[in-house]
């Protein structure tokens, strides 16, 4: 069989599995969903074990395949967070990024000095997704649980002690929690001390292309894997794309899109703007992943679908049929505009108490144009975000994007029309679990790297101008909307 590494990339709603060669060719590729829960609002729970079988189905599906692999990699969403005891059993359910119910925590401690000395230290927003945030949350509300758990730990650092018995993190991952130094490279005393809790209630960091052999036999027994298989710890899932996406030169950005939204840039340093909260991650010991998410990607095209055409499980050819309907629509949707912000807003908002709007309803507008306006919506608030870079780190003139959202032309160059960027595509694999490929081969195979991580093709979309002009004149409005609603956005929040 032929020798090949696999990347695994641990993603809120599903781990997915890409096998590819030591020559770049892609072999095969899995996936397997899990639910998330929301007992109560503004919650957002995951069962670990649902996860960690994801994990092993996917690694098992493939090795039943293609035989055992020269590596497995780790890519990984950030920011969860789970109470475990010494022997890695989970206390409480693992909270997700997604999770709001440390907001008023976040909103007290990002107005303070210390909030802002702990963001310029620790690199991540002073927000709810903050695990910093949410063990505040959980000292105060679940006291028992957090007096009780032996170590406090993310998803991947659950999985990787299932396979090794261990408790590690990898920088990037760490670099996340809103408790780690990015810059000394070690937990930093002022957050422990802020949480009341030691260093030893957290794991080891060590770099993103440290690497275990020897995984348990329990392991070796559910999945066919040789047990000397290296498996390399690997990065954030942010991280890993801009790596897989080729996104790790001067002036260029990346954009991925999946229930959420990204737009991030690699940095030999980090890039400070605490007013919009860039985050600096890192990616290795010499360099920064430096970015701002958003929480309305995939997952508020899919409120259109399930509120405008009525489906509420689509499948491919109702994603058709909406982009297009959405191609009968001119750019600029007449007039009709979009806030996107149906499940509040993180960067460069920060604000989870905004809500969606459509504004300047006209007698015109039909349903084919709150479909476009919804579209153009998700694209403005990613746009917000590149505009934030670029004010804070130079021109960006090139952006390479990634995720589902690529497959859709009508999508594709309703971004390029809006942000002005020449967008590039310049793999059709999970760019997570890709750079999770990438960072194995940098450290076991360098004398192959050079192949393995070679663009052979590439998809340019380039912007059309007309469209851009009138994209330029609504931007600002955009902009400017939120800031006129604010007020009254919080206001109709505390009724709830």
């Amino acid at each position: 069989m032929q020798a090949y590494i696999l990347g695994i990339d641990i993603g809120t709603g599903s781990t997915k599995a890409v096998a590819i060669s030591l020559t770049g060719e892609a072999l095969g590729t899995v996936s397997a969903h899990y639910l998330i829960s929301s007992p109560q609002p503004g919650y957002s729970e995951q069962d670990p074990e649902l996860i960690w079988n994801a994990f092993v189905k996917c690694l098992s599906d493939v090795t039943a395949k293609l035989g055992s692999p020269q590596a497995v990699s780790l890519s990984s969403a950030m920011h969860s967070i789970i109470p475990v005891n010494d022997v890695g059993v989970a206390l409480y359910p693992m909270i997700t990024w997604a999770d709001a119910r440390s907001e008023n925590i976040a909103q007290a401690l990002r107005t303070t000095p210390k909030g802002a000395s702990l963001y310029h230290h620790c690199g991540t927003a002073i927000h709810p997704m903050s695990p910093l945030n949410k063990l505040l949350w959980l000292k105060v509300n679940e006291t028992n649980v957090f007096e009780s758990a032996g170590k406090f730990i993310s998803i991947k650092e659950y999985i990787w002690f299932r396979l090794f018995e261990v408790f590690e993190i990898d920088y990037s991952i760490a670099s996340a929690t809103g408790m780690f130094d990015i810059v000394a490279r070690n937990w930093s005393s002022e957050a422990l001390e802020l949480i009341g809790i030691p260093a030893i209630k957290l794991s080891q960091p060590v770099n993103t292309t440290y690497y275990r052999t020897h995984v348990k036999n329990d392991v070796v027994a559910l999945t066919a894997i040789n047990a000397q298989t290296p498996f390399v710890i690997g990065a954030s899932d942010g991280a890993c794309a801009n790596l897989g996406s080729h996104t790790t030169g001067e002036g260029i950005a990346a954009l991925t899109i999946g229930t959420s939204g990204a737009v991030r840039i690699t940095h030999s340093k980090p890039v400070y703007n605490f007013e919009a909260m860039v985050f600096n991650y890192l990616l290795d010991e010499q360099t920064f992943v430096c970015g701002g998410a958003v929480n309305n990607g995939g997952i508020a095209l899919n409120w259109l679908l399930k509120n405008f055409l009525k489906k509420e499980n689509p499948v491919g050819a109702d994603y058709d049929a909406l982009f297009n309907e959405i191609a009968t629509v001119p750019a600029g949707s007449e007039g009709l505009l979009f806030l996107p912000y149906l499940y509040g807003e993180r960067a460069p908002l920060w604000d989870t108490k905004t809500s969606g709007t459509f504004f300047n309803i006209k007698p015109v507008h039909t349903r084919s144009h709150f479909l476009r306006a919804g579209l153009e919506g998700i694209c403005f608030a990613l746009n917000n975000v590149l505009k934030t870079l670029e004010d804070a780190s130079g021109e960006i003139h090139q952006v390479n994007i990634s995720g589902g959202f690529t497959g859709s032309v009508v999508w594709t160059q309703t971004l390029a029309d809006i942000t002005g960027k020449k967008l590039a595509v310049l793999q059709s694999e999970d760019s997570s679990a890709m750079g999770a490929v990438y960072l194995a081969a940098k450290v076991l195979y360098p004398h192959g790297y050079e192949q393995l991580t070679r663009v052979e093709h590439q998809e340019i979309i380039e912007p059309d101008k007309n469209n851009h002009k009138v994209y330029s004149r609504m931007f600002p409005v955009f902009k400017k909307l939120y800031t006129d609603l604010k007020d009254t956005m919080h206001l109709m929040d505390s009724w709830e």
